[in-house]
């Protein structure tokens, strides 16, 4: 693999790909019918990490054509990213076999 290349490595959870962009993490594919997003509310300094301890999760559908107050199916506050991340996976789990 070129240095240069644009292509990165997906991070994948449970067979699912994870993506960050600040303090927004996607959990699922956008052409799934469901996405789970959770956002990162408050950190704090561990050592000199920033370890997550209030962390929003909302189950979302990716219909581009619903409005965005509609997109939210579910959502919860947890503390710490694992947490979060466990609850989004669940919900995404049964929302995709829902049918």
């Amino acid at each position: 693999m070129a240095e240069n290349s644009e292509k990165k490595e997906v991070l994948m959870y449970k067979g699912h790909p994870l993506m960050r962009k600040d303090n927004l993490i996607y959990y699922g594919s956008m052409a799934d019918e469901y996405i789970v997003m959770l956002q990162v509310l408050e950190s704090t300094k561990m050592n000199d990490l920033d370890l997550a301890t209030k962390v929003s999760v909302q189950l979302q559908l990716t219909d581009p054509n619903a409005k965005a107050r509609d997109r939210v199916v579910k959502k919860s506050e947890k503390d710490g990213f694992y947490t979060a991340l466990d609850v989004g996976c669940v919900w995404l789990e049964r929302a995709l076999n829902a049918k």
